[in-house]
């Protein structure tokens, strides 16, 4: 069995037996995998710390016959969500990547593009806290590019129902169909979209998340973005993201 190795983002863990885990995890260059990673609870040398989820490290791993899950044998921190002090908001947003992650992706198909975006909005998730450096806007950027990585984001500068072209203050989106309505297409059930919102969603598929971590981010900014990015996710999911519910009770 060859051994494979690979930047990894560790996604979420099982215990079993008495110190081994089942580790679900994000690798740039084969995607999503699951393996058991024996005796990783007392091992510091092979894993140390790096089995805490939303790790990024290097990871050694290897297929076996007819199994499942691969053989991970070793993790190598290289940047861990803990060299920092993280509150109850930042915690809630690493659990919502590592959900929407390990729930919307497949086993074993790469898509480097979604371990970029993951990479990037963990280094802002994770920076020094400040009144500027806030967890709503990697949030908002990752749940926004998440819509559109998989294929769930219509043109959000036009009407989905008749193509004209959105204008800001008058634009809405439903919980039952994907897209934007403008105002004359908008259904009872509809909720607006805020003129910042819509604007800032056309700049951020236009910009890295960098381009964003010099603005303040208070958490009301961009929540109704996302809100219909996130209805847009649990309705192709066919499921409620547990995540999203301990976001709504911190007010993100």
């Amino acid at each position: 069995m060859p051994v494979l190795t690979s930047e990894a983002v560790v996604l979420r863990t099982w215990p079993v037996h008495e110190s081994d885990l089942i580790v679900s995890f994000f690798t740039r260059d084969y995607g999503r995998m699951r393996g058991v990673a024996k005796a990783a609870l007392k091992s510091r040398k092979r894993f140390g710390g790096a089995v805490e989820p939303m790790t990024l490290a290097r990871a050694w791993f290897a297929e076996r016959p007819r199994q499942e899950l691969v053989r991970l044998d070793q993790l190598e921190i290289l940047r861990s969500p803990l060299s920092a002090p993280v509150d109850h908001a930042r915690m809630a947003v690493l659990s919502f990547f590592a959900e929407v992650i390990d729930e919307a992706l497949p086993e074993r198909d790469p898509q480097e593009t979604v371990f970029r975006l993951l990479v990037s909005v963990l280094e802002h998730t994770t920076a020094a806290q400040s009144e500027t450096v806030q967890p709503w806007m990697p949030l908002t950027y990752f749940s926004l590019w998440m819509t559109r990585l998989m294929g769930l984001l219509p043109d959000i500068a036009h009407c989905i129902v008749c193509g004209e072209a959105l204008q800001a203050a008058k634009v809405s989106f439903s919980n039952y169909a994907d897209g934007l309505f403008c105002g004359l297409h908008r259904n009872g059930s509809a909720s607006e979209l805020s003129a910042d919102s819509w604007q800032l969603a056309q700049r951020m598929l236009r910009a890295p998340a960098s381009a964003f971590a010099v603005e303040p981010w208070t958490r009301k900014r961009g929540q109704d973005l996302r809100r219909f990015t996130l209805q847009t996710l649990e309705r192709h999911l066919e499921k409620k993201l547990r995540s999203a519910e301990a976001l709504a009770r911190l007010g993100g």
